[in-house]
């Protein structure tokens, strides 16, 4: 499923990327299939053993699919034993876009990993990004869920500063 600044576009405001952030399920048959689904003359791919021990990481497991040409990037973040990744998966929504279907994560669930990222690193484009979903998308936020996983995430802090 799609999460980070493109899921934000979707539920916020456009602005530039350069990347995608993705949240997978992956096996030993997904991992084996990206070096087809993503051929070397066209991407750099992990190696695939370098790709399982991610996967195997109960939490914060993460890789890189860089395609050679454009140098544009995806974030692979395996879902590990995340209970608000296992949260987001049965949540998900189904997007049409220019003829072709977007999974992407619930907002809840990306105004709280920005929320994360913020604590993390400071950066003032996940709190933009958050209050663009707010104006756009507030309406349609689950509000009890959000507010349970503000708490149980513990970025309470955080989130005082883009809702009041």
């Amino acid at each position: 499923m799609v999460t980070g600044s493109v899921a934000a576009i979707f539920y916020g405001e456009p602005r530039l990327t350069h990347h995608v952030d993705l949240v997978a399920f992956l096996n030993d048959a997904d991992i084996r299939g990206l070096a087809d689904s993503f051929p070397s003359a066209d991407f750099y791919v992990p190696p695939l053993e370098v790709i399982a021990a991610e996967v195997q990481r109960e939490q914060r497991g993460h890789f890189n699919l860089i395609h050679l040409e454009t140098g544009f990037k995806a974030d692979v973040y395996p879902t590990g034993r995340d209970d608000l990744n296992a949260w987001a998966f049965r949540l998900r929504r189904r997007v049409p876009f220019e003829g072709e279907t977007v999974v992407l994560a619930p907002p809840e669930y990306v105004i709280v990993r920005k929320l994360e990222y913020y604590r993390e690193g400071g950066s003032e484009k996940h709190l933009r990004d958050i209050r663009s979903m707010l104006a756009i998308s507030g309406e349609q936020l689950d509000k009890a869920a959000l507010t349970e996983w503000i708490e149980r995430r513990g970025v309470q802090s955080e989130w005082q500063l883009v809702s009041g």
